[in-house]
C-alpha cells in the first residue's frame, strides 16, 4: 500500500503581484515530496477555496504582501467552512504585522510565516501538522 502525500496548494489571494515567494515555497513543497498545486497571481478567496476542494488538498498556503491579509486569509478559511472543507488547513505568509497575528488566528489561520522563517521551518510544521484527509 502506497503513503498518500500530502496536497498543498499554494496561493495569492488579491491583488498581490508578488509571487517569486510563493514559487519557491511551492518547489521547495515539491522537493519535500509532497503534492503542489499552485495557483497564480491574483486569485480570490472564492477561488482560491474552489480550487482547494476540487484539487482536494489538505493544506493551503496563503501569501500575502500587499497587506490586505487582514481580510483575504480570514475569507479563504470562511469561503471552506461555508463549502463544507473547513477540515483543510490554512497558513499564511508574508509581510505580516505581529499585531495582525491574534487576529488570523482567531479566524482559524493554523500557522503564519513571515520573512525570515526558513523553508525547512515551513516544511517541518507541514509535516509535523498535517495528515492527508480521509478519501
Amino acid at each position: 500500500m502506497v503513503e498518500k502525500k500530502i496536497r498543498i496548494m499554494v496561493a495569492k489571494p488579491g491583488l498581490d503581484g508578488h509571487d517569486r515567494g510563493a514559487r519557491v515555497l511551492a518547489r521547495c513543497f515539491r522537493d519535500a515530496g509532497f503534492e503542489v498545486i499552485y495557483t497564480g497571481c491574483h486569485q480570490t478567496p472564492e477561488q482560491i477555496a474552489a480550487a482547494a476542494i476540487q484539487e482536494d488538498v489538505d493544506i493551503v498556503g496563503l501569501s500575502c504582501l500587499s497587506g490586505a491579509h487582514r481580510y483575504l486569509f480570514p475569507r479563504v478559511v470562511e469561503v471552506l467552512k461555508e463549502k463544507g472543507a473547513a477540515d483543510i488547513t490554512v497558513i499564511g505568509g508574508g509581510i505580516i504585522p505581529d499585531q495582525d497575528f491574534p487576529l488570523l488566528y482567531e479566524a482559524g489561520i493554523k500557522a503564519i510565516f513571515t520573512p525570515g522563517a526558513t523553508l525547512d521551518t515551513i516544511v517541518q510544521w507541514v509535516r509535523t501538522n498535517v495528515q492527508p484527509r480521509k478519501e
